[in-house]
This record gives C-alpha cells, sequence and structure tokens, in this order.
C-alpha cells in the first residue's frame, strides 16, 4: 500500500468489485484518500450486501467456466 491508501482497505481480493468500500467486522466502509466514513443507512447497506452476494455468485460462475474449459481443452475437445 502506498502513503496515501487508507490503512483500513483490505487487499483486492477483499473489496467489493473495485469501488472504494469494503465491508469489515460485519459493517460496510466507504473510503478515500482523505479518510475513511462507516455506511449506517440499512437501505444502502442493504443494497450492498445484495451486490456483493451477486458478485460472489457471479464470480463463483465465471471460475466454474473457467475449469470446465480447461478440462475440455486437457481432454482435447
Amino acid at each position: 500500500m502506498s502513503e496515501r491508501t487508507p490503512s483500513f482497505f483490505l487487499p483486492r481480493s477483499e473489496r467489493l468489485a473495485g469501488p472504494p468500500v469494503v465491508r469489515r467486522d460485519g459493517q460496510w466502509w466507504l473510503g478515500a484518500d482523505s479518510g475513511s466514513i462507516l455506511a449506517t443507512d440499512p437501505t444502502f447497506t442493504g443494497e450492498l450486501d445484495r451486490f456483493a452476494t451477486a458478485m460472489a455468485a457471479a464470480d463463483r460462475e465465471a471460475a466454474r467456466i473457467r475449469e470446465e474449459r480447461a478440462a475440455a481443452r486437457k481432454d482435447g475437445r
């Protein structure tokens, strides 16, 4: 991390699709170079939860497709 990166940021694999938002200890945090703020609005955090769930499902499906294609190449299909 650079000196300007807020210390609360988690590694990219823990972030939500690259935007400056992370879930830490069950709470959503919004961040920028100037600092961070806890997201407390239940409607907003609910949408973040739904988006994170959808992204995780998409990541799993993409991994499944990659594995399927790799197996097909290995089998010469």
